[in-house]
């Protein structure tokens, strides 16, 4: 079965080697600049403990993960190179289906490993509220097709659970139970979960509506890339999900001067379309601001 077939029918594909050799150090020296930087206080984009979703508390001196990698202040240029790179983006295309020009420049965030005390976050999916009916949650699941979410370890990863197939049927009443606010004593409890453990450098393409919660140890390393690339012929349907966090800085000029020469800056400009597009009453619902 080839990779865009398993990713329909399980609503995942785990893929290995999209970080090239002679990529591996400079993305590895450019995550562990960021995970000090956030840690230490000088980086205020991230995910903290006591928060699962957007907007997270920016008191809690603990964080899980580091937001906005590509952000022109932060000064890495191996993240927008690696987003972009050719071997990435080939990935991405066969699993939507879809050519080059139909990309969209997204997500490209850092998971990491809390220090002060082990972190979990509920079953959930990721546009699809808790309390959908299921009328509405199937709905939700068809018209989710346009965009892809991946995790690429650095080190060994076993923090992500999903139900493989979920991303395409409404929950069962057990599962619907399972996922309503409360975090999991163990995510195996859920009905057909699995732990998807990944190897240094590999990646696990899923579509974020799948069923799936995560579990972090404070006691193991973990640098993840967690990233996003959408589809324009999706619209803007991706943008309530994708806009809360806050890309007003991808507009400016300064963040389009780090972009290399290829398909990047076509990917930028079909983000500021689909933003541009949305109507406002979705604009208003969230923070824009950087």
């Amino acid at each position: 079965m080839g990779l865009k077939a398993t990713y329909d029918k399980q609503g995942y594909v785990i893929i290995p080697g999209l970080i090239q050799p002679e990529e591996w150090d400079r993305l590895e020296s450019a995550c562990q600049r960021v995970i000090v930087r956030t840690r230490d206080g000088f980086w205020p984009h991230r995910r903290t403990l006591g928060s699962q979703f957007p907007p997270y508390d920016s008191k809690h001196p603990d964080s899980w993960g580091v937001q906005h990698l590509m952000h022109p202040d932060l000064q890495e240029a191996s993240f927008v190179e690696w987003y972009t790179s050719p071997v990435l983006l080939e990935a991405v295309k066969e699993l939507l289906g879809c050519e080059e020009g139909d990309l969209q420049m997204e997500l490209l965030n850092l998971l990491i490993n809390p220090i002060s005390h082990d972190f979990a976050l509920r079953w959930h999916r990721d546009d699809i509220p808790e309390d959908a009916s299921m009328e509405d949650e199937q709905i939700g699941l068809s018209n989710w097709r346009y965009g892809v979410q991946w995790n690429t370890a650095l080190y060994t990863d076993s923090c992500l659970f999903v139900v493989p197939g979920s991303h395409k049927i409404p929950r069962t009443e057990l599962q619907r139970e399972l996922s309503s606010g409360q975090i999991p004593e163990s995510p195996l409890e859920m009905p057909e979960s699995i732990c998807l453990v990944l190897k240094p450098g590999e990646s696990v393409f899923y579509n974020s509506n799948i069923l799936h919660c995560a579990v972090y140890n404070s006691k193991e390393q973990r640098a993840t890339l967690h990233g996003c690339i959408g589809d324009i012929r999706g619209g803007f349907s991706r943008a309530r999900n994708i806009l809360q966090h806050g890309l007003s800085w991808m507009k400016g000029p300064a963040f389009a001067q780090t972009l290399p020469e290829g398909p990047a800056r076509m990917m930028l400009k079909n983000l500021i379309v689909m933003y541009d597009s949305t109507p406002p009453e979705t604009l208003s619902k969230y923070s824009l601001k950087n």
